[in-house]
């Protein structure tokens, strides 16, 4: 059985998210997306600014992503992730289950839950 068509989109964007370039997503990206981040209450809004916030100045970490699974259907797909994260000197191992909303060939929102949500937010404060 072929791969639903959203489970191809999003699994491409991880591919070009967990090798860091961030360019290459801006296809898959609607301009009004809705991104939410885990321990951030506030949600980034727009393609600029998520390009912004993925590749501004004041980023001062490095995260390495592989993708265990994806599954999907017309308008959700959800993917397991696993991730390491660099900040200076330390190195943090997370977990994730990514939740994409997709329309039109195109990313217009997603959410992401962890394994430990407080060590995330902590180490990323």
């Amino acid at each position: 059985m072929a791969e639903h068509p959203n489970v191809t989109l999003v699994r491409a964007a991880l591919d070009k998210l967990g090798g860091g370039d961030m360019s290459a997503l801006a296809d898959v990206i609607a301009d009004d997306v809705v991104w939410y981040e885990i321990g951030n209450p506030e949600p980034v809004r727009g393609k600029a600014a998520l390009a912004a916030r993925m590749t501004g100045g004041a980023v001062d970490f490095e995260i390495t992503a592989t993708t265990h699974d994806v599954v999907g259907n017309d308008e959700h797909v959800i993917a397991l992730v696993n991730a390491t994260a660099t900040r200076g000197d330390r190195t943090f191992h997370y977990r994730t289950a990514e939740i994409f909303h997709v329309r039109a060939g195109r990313i217009v929102e997603r959410w992401a839950f962890s394994d430990d949500t407080a060590a995330i937010t902590a180490f990323f404060a």
